[in-house]
């Protein structure tokens, strides 16, 4: 019999029944029953002492894991046997841990016993938040520079910045007129966006940094690092000038090129002989040359008579072929130059695309005056007449029909003018006309712009809608009303 209450039980060294030994001991005795967790809003994540803070989702086995250390000491006296969480609803912020402790207790009776530890949630901005709130605050600055007119090669790094989320760690990017500055917490994160602008990029970088604080008892410095990137000034379109021992270590190519593209290389092409040839950054700043022409020169022609060239000899040593183009011989003739006589024969890249009465744009080396070091030193029989570069097509059908859109990294801007809207449609043109820089930027289709018929195509390049993504983005009502769509 029970020596308490005399009820029968069976043996134990006790000689009690459960209740009258829960009734005379508490083996949760010590252990709080009640908490605080920390968790900041911003990043959603969760502080663990003293200082680390950590992600963890909801009656996950890591956030049952902090609760649990929060009171690592008061069960050291006691047996865990089982814990998890009791649901709450998530905007209570509560949690409830449902603990099962065993504990030897008189005359080596052991007793069992199952209790809910509840947390509050509380919210506290974590440091690296602040900082970001802060918006001033930066250990680390990218300084990424371009010294040419247009910002093509911007608005392509922009997209590459976008498409691999390189931007989710900056503090703040600021434009400014020749370049970018992106803004970092650490030098890590600014470390990292050099090795990837290196990566996609011709460019060369240089490092320096600056003492802020130094405490000379723990011996910790504190400095303020930044970084110079220099993106080669070439872009797509540009007409070069190589110097002649350049253009011989690539296969004996022109001196004259255009550049058909700039990747992570610069892209050449000789338009009299269809010869490619790839520049990366190192080999560029070993022997650097410059663009001849300003984008704002482009002239335009229309094409007289055009002639394709199916077989030409190759030279000693010459290098690959394009094979997406196609080798012509063209008379074309100024547009404002209509009323005279005066024709203009030249060699060109794009027999493809081009046929008798077209509008094509490009440049007139024979009543320019070259302002180049290794062009002047060039025989005058080697250099073109014109140089054509595009084939030129209704810019204002073109917008209008254009059913896909483009993503842009939140910055702080300066004033805008029409010349940079007008660059950024040249960049989109061209993301229209070359498949190979597609292939790298996200696109998105834009629903407002309804798909037109091909009844009244001009021939102008566009996008298919297999290659665009749907804009994935989530509605304002999302509350799950009856009617509230949660993704549109």
């Amino acid at each position: 019999l029970c020596c308490q209450c005399g009820v029968p039980i069976p043996p134990n060294p006790a000689n009690m029944c459960v209740g009258c030994l829960r009734a005379q001991v508490d083996i949760t005795e010590g252990i709080p029953k009640q908490g605080t967790v920390h968790f900041c809003k911003q990043c959603e994540r969760y502080l663990q002492p003293p200082g680390t803070w950590i992600q963890c989702a909801l009656e996950s086995r890591e956030l049952l894991a902090l609760c649990l250390k929060k009171i690592k000491a008061s069960l050291s006296k006691v047996r865990l046997i089982d814990a998890g969480f009791i649901w709450t609803e998530p905007h209570s912020k509560r949690l409830k841990l449902k603990l099962t402790v065993q504990k030897e207790v008189i005359n080596g009776a052991v007793l069992q016993q199952v209790f809910v530890v509840e947390y509050i949630v509380q919210s506290q901005m974590c440091e690296d938040c602040h900082r970001i709130e802060a918006k001033d605050f930066w250990k680390a600055v990218v300084q990424v520079r371009q010294k040419t007119v247009h910002k093509k090669t911007f608005y392509y790094l922009e997209q590459l910045i976008l498409k691999h989320r390189l931007h989710q760690n900056t503090l703040r990017i600021k434009e400014i007129h020749d370049g970018l500055d992106f803004y970092y917490s650490s030098k890590q994160h600014a470390q990292k966006m050099v090795d990837f602008l290196q990566c996609t990029v011709p460019s060369r970088s240089k490092s320096s940094q600056r003492l802020i604080s130094h405490d000379i008892h723990s011996n910790v410095y504190n400095y303020k690092s930044t970084f110079s990137v220099e993106i080669v000034p070439i872009c797509k379109d540009n007409v070069v000038c190589l110097s002649p021992k350049l253009a011989q270590s690539l296969g004996n190519i022109s001196q004259i090129c255009v550049c058909i593209r700039v990747t992570s290389t610069i892209h050449l092409i000789d338009p009299r002989t269809l010869q490619i040839a790839e520049i990366d950054g190192n080999t560029y700043w070993r022997h650097p040359f410059n663009s001849l022409f300003h984008p704002k020169q482009l002239e335009e022609f229309i094409i007289m008579d055009i002639n394709r060239v199916h077989e030409k000899k190759k030279g000693a040593g010459a290098g690959a072929r394009s094979n997406k183009h196609t080798l012509a011989e063209a008379w074309v003739r100024k547009t404002s130059e209509l009323d005279t006589d005066h024709q203009y024969f030249c060699c060109t890249h794009l027999g493809h695309i081009l046929n008798p009465g077209d509008l094509v744009l490009g440049f007139d080396l024979a009543n320019c005056n070259l302002n180049d070091e290794f062009a002047n030193k060039m025989n005058p029989q080697h250099i073109p007449d014109v140089v054509l570069i595009k084939k030129s097509y209704d810019r204002c059908k073109r917008q209008r029909r254009r059913n896909w859109k483009l993503k842009e990294l939140e910055r702080d801007r300066e004033a805008s003018d029409t010349d940079d809207e007008r660059q950024y449609q040249d960049f989109l043109e061209d993301l229209e006309e070359d498949e190979t820089i597609r292939k790298n930027v996200n696109i998105y289709r834009n629903a407002d712009i309804p798909v037109e018929s091909d009844t009244d195509d001009d021939g102008a390049p566009r996008i298919s809608l297999a290659e665009m993504l749907e804009d994935l983005h989530i509605s304002q009502d999302a509350t799950g009303g009856e009617g509230a769509e949660m993704l549109t």
